[in-house]
This record gives C-alpha cells, sequence and structure tokens, in this order.
C-alpha cells in the first residue's frame, strides 16, 4: 500500500470537509445574529456553505469541489467519485443513525390518555406523508403533461412526502431508484434539493410562526435547563465508561452489528428477487430499526436470567451517535445537490416547496388545534418541523418555547415512530409503483388520497363518534319523553265505550 496515493486519503478528506463545513456554520452561527435568529440546524448551514463552493468551483474549473483529485476525482472504472462518495454516506448515515435511535430503551409507561396522544400522534405524521405526496403528485401530474421537460416523470412529485417528510437520506434514496430504474434525470439531486428546500421551509415559517404568536401573547420563550445529574447520562447498574472496553466503542460496534445484519437481510433477499434489489436497498433504515426489537428483546431477557448483570445499551449515547449520523447525513445531502442538473426543473421545485409547505402548515395547524388543545403551538412546532426537515429540526423548533420540555410535545415526537411505521410502512411500496406509467402515478394519487381520508377519519374517531352518540342520546331522550307524554295523555283520556 502507497500511502501517498490520494485514494488513501479520499473518505476521511471527504468526511474531514464535511465536519469542518459543521464546525464553520457553527462559528457563523454564533456571530451572526441573523442566523442564530433565523434557526437554520447547523448541518443545513454547513451543507449550504459547501453546496455553494461546489457550484462556484463547476463554473470556475468544470466540475464539482468534491470532485477535485483530492477527494477521488471524477471517477473512472470501479472508483467512486467524490459526489459519489457523499451520496454514500448520506444512505449510509440515515440507516445507522436510525438504529441508533431504535436501540435506545425506555421504561416509561403511558397511561390512557397519554398512549392516545402519541399514537394520534403517529397518525398525523403518516398524514402529513400523505397530504405531501397527494399535493406533489398532483402537481407533477400537471406539469409533466403541460411542460414537457425532458427526463421530467409524473410521478416526481411524490418525492415531496420523501424530501419533506422524511428528510435527506430518504429523498436520496428514492430519487435515485426513479433515476436509475424509471429514467428520472437528475432524480437523486431532485429530491436531495425538495430536502433542503424543506430544512428551509421548516425555520422560515417556524421563525414567522414564533414571532406571530408571541407577539400576540400566546406563546413565551422558555430557557432550557441543562441537565447537571448523573441520570441525565445514564441509568442505574450500566456498565463503566471505562473498562477493558470503552463504553461508547460498545455502543458503536453494536449498532454497526445491527446495521450489517440489515444489509445481509437485504443482500439475501435481494438474490431471491432481484427484481425488488433497489427497493429493498432503499429500506435499510426501517430493517435496521426492525432488527432492534429482537436485539432490545433478547437483552431484556437476558437481563432477567441475570446471565448479563449490567445493561449494556445507553440512551445518552445511542442519541450522540444517531445525532452525529443524521448532522453527517444532512450536511453531506445538502453538498451533493448538482445545481447545474436541476436547470430545467427549477420553477417545479419551487412550486413543489411552497406548496409543501403551505399544505403542511394548515394541515398541522388544524391538527393541533383540535387534537393537542393543551399545548397546540408546542405540538405545532414539533410537528412541522418534523414534516419539513427530521425530527432534530422539529426539536430544534420546540426548544424555543418549550427548552424544559414541560409539555408532552417532545415525548409525541420520539414514540409517534411506532405507530407511524405501522400505518406508513405499506404505503411507501407505493412510492415504486407511481413511477411505472402516467396512469400509476394518478392510480398512486387517488389511492393516498383515499388513505388521508380514511386516516383522518381514525385520527379524529372521538369528536366523529362523540357527536354521533350525543346526537343518538339525544334522539332516544327526545323519544322517551314523547312516549311518556303520550302515556300520561291515555291516562288522563276518558274510556271509550265499548262496541259489540
Amino acid at each position: 500500500m502507497n500511502y501517498t496515493n490520494l485514494g488513501v486519503w479520499t473518505a476521511l478528506m471527504v468526511i474531514a470537509v464535511l465536519l469542518l463545513s459543521l464546525l464553520l456554520g457553527n462559528i457563523l452561527r454564533h456571530f451572526i445574529p441573523a442566523l442564530k435568529k433565523s434557526l437554520i440546524p447547523v448541518s443545513v448551514l454547513g451543507g449550504l456553505l459547501l453546496l455553494i463552493i461546489s457550484t462556484v468551483t463547476y463554473y470556475c474549473a468544470g466540475d464539482y469541489f468534491f470532485n477535485l483529485p483530492l477527494f477521488g476525482g471524477n471517477g473512472g472504472g470501479e472508483r467512486m467519485s467524490g459526489m459519489n462518495v457523499l451520496e454514500v454516506i448520506t444512505y449510509h448515515c440515515l440507516g445507522v443513525g436510525f438504529v441508533a435511535t431504535g436501540l435506545r430503551s425506555s421504561k416509561k409507561k403511558f397511561g390512557k390518555k397519554r398512549a392516545g396522544e402519541i399514537f394520534d400522534s403517529g397518525l398525523v405524521t403518516v398524514n402529513g406523508y400523505l397530504v405531501q405526496a397527494f399535493v406533489g403528485l398532483a402537481i407533477t401530474l400537471v406539469g409533466a403533461y403541460l411542460l414537457h421537460t425532458d427526463g421530467l416523470i409524473s410521478a416526481a412529485g411524490i418525492l415531496l412526502a420523501f424530501g419533506f417528510g422524511q428528510g435527506t437520506g430518504q429523498a436520496l434514496n428514492y430519487g435515485n431508484i426513479f433515476e436509475k430504474d424509471y429514467g428520472f434525470t437528475g432524480g437523486g439531486n431532485f429530491g436531495l434539493t425538495i430536502a433542503a428546500l424543506g430544512f428551509l421551509a421548516a425555520c422560515i415559517v417556524g421563525v414567522i410562526y414564533i414571532n406571530v404568536m408571541r407577539r400576540k401573547g400566546q406563546i413565551k420563550i422558555v430557557e432550557r435547563e441543562k441537565g447537571n445529574s448523573l441520570s441525565d447520562y445514564e441509568d442505574e447498574n450500566e456498565i463503566s465508561i471505562v473498562s477493558s472496553m470503552d463504553k461508547l466503542t460498545v455502543q458503536v460496534a453494536i449498532v454497526l452489528a445491527i446495521y450489517a445484519a440489515s444489509f445481509g437481510i437485504m443482500y439475501g433477499l435481494s438474490a431471491l428477487i432481484p427484481s425488488l434489489a433497489n427497493t429493498l436497498f432503499g429500506f435499510n433504515f426501517f430493517i435496521g430499526v426492525l432488527l432492534t426489537l429482537p436485539v432490545k428483546a433478547v437483552l431484556n431477557k437476558l437481563y432477567e436470567k441475570k446471565i448479563i448483570k449490567k445493561q449494556i445499551i445507553n440512551n445518552f449515547m445511542m442519541d450522540r451517535i444517531g445525532g452525529f449520523a443524521f448532522d453527517l447525513m444532512i450536511v453531506a445531502g445538502v453538498a451533493a445537490i448538482q445545481i447545474p442538473l436541476l436547470a430545467s426543473y427549477w420553477g417545479l421545485l419551487l412550486i413543489l416547496a411552497a406548496a409543501g409547505a403551505l399544505v403542511t402548515v394548515f394541515y398541522v395547524n388544524f391538527v393541533c388545534k383540535r387534537q393537542f388543545g393543551a399545548y397546540r403551538h408546542e405540538q405545532f412546532l414539533a410537528f412541522f418541523g418534523m414534516l419539513t426537515g427530521t425530527a432534530s429540526t422539529g426539536m430544534i423548533l420546540l426548544r424555543e418555547i418549550d427548552g424544559t420540555y414541560r409539555t408532552p410535545a417532545s415525548e409525541n415526537l420520539v414514540y409517534q415512530n411506532v405507530p407511524a411505521m405501522v400505518f406508513g410502512f405499506p404505503l411507501m411500496f407505493l412510492a415504486t409503483y407511481a413511477p411505472t406509467s402516467d396512469l400509476a402515478a394518478l392510480i398512486t394519487c387517488l389511492i393516498v388520497g383515499a388513505a388521508f381520508v380514511v386516516l383522518n377519519l381514525v385520527l379524529f374517531r372521538n369528536r366523529i363518534f362523540k357527536r354521533k352518540s350525543v346526537a343518538e342520546g339525544a334522539a332516544e331522550s327526545d323519544g322517551a319523553e314523547e312516549g311518556a307524554a303520550g302515556a300520561e295523555e291515555a291516562e288522563s283520556a276518558p274510556d271509550e265505550p265499548k262496541t259489540e
């Protein structure tokens, strides 16, 4: 191995530049008040800085910044280009982040009311995806018919639900599937751009909402208290921080072992069903999360049997691993956008972003006002941030008015994942059906719209059935009163003469 070869340094240099951009973004956010007030996540800010540098490099030097020789060049043969490395980082960080989040243990038990609110939170999340997918498909169905843009497919609008609703990683996954399997030119970049516009929408609308509601006196800014107790960082009876193996090393090893197992499952299923290979590998994050369930179940059983006497999983460190993975995913995803490839799509992209932001604002505000009235503003910011960026974006907005997490909004955001996956996973397969033809895109749009209506009936079940039961009760009461009045009249009326 020749260590003077630039190829040896490629991956390390790419990651180093991504992390340096995060540090630079954090410095800018600290010293520029306008950036701090904007609530733009540092990962998005760092990605935008690299996107600007990469685009300027393209127009000045003829290639993107990450395709310079230091980052692997423009590829060739079996070698990946620097921009491909960014996409790989985005893809894997999505899976690693979800596995780390899924491994968190929770001993908290909820009462019937709180369990209902968490269930409703999952429904709101899925309905957010559905309404975004419906609006996105409607726009691109019309756009593909009117614009006749080369390389544009009518199902492209469904990427609005992935870019806004699920973030950079999934937007890239499905954009690439559309590009490779269905001829959507620039599909990966299209998805990444929607995700980046979603982050900006979250920050812009979130800041406007906070300022408007604060002027109205409906919310106030609350500073978050820093955790100083040991319980903020570890539970009782956990493994030592430093022993023969560092505690962080143990956490990282478990996460990567599960993620590697998910690869084995995807690879095996792809060998059995080659036609679904791209779709299966697009669900790397979901398969990883599913694998965390049996792992936690086995560990809990071993704890009960006293075979393992110390708790292995540390929630604080799992949060840090997930946070690192998601920060790296976002900055790499934004930096991987190739603006010149999107020249013919910018009008459509801006329409999709504006429509997605508006429909998400109206729907989330409508739901929070009716279902989470006691803390509607906190829940609005949490949901809106998540449905236009990531869960981290929702938490950033929430912390501005609920820094101590006194409301259940933060818990709803964390625990809604289970019901959201149950309801949302079957619908994700529609995303690979929609691009097969224009008719398939139209059918998908109608199915998504119907599912949105049905799940909203489930969401508002208590209001709907409560009104129905009240109306039936009133009718029965009226009937009983009429019956009683009739009986009184019969008793007071004179007996009629009998006839032979």
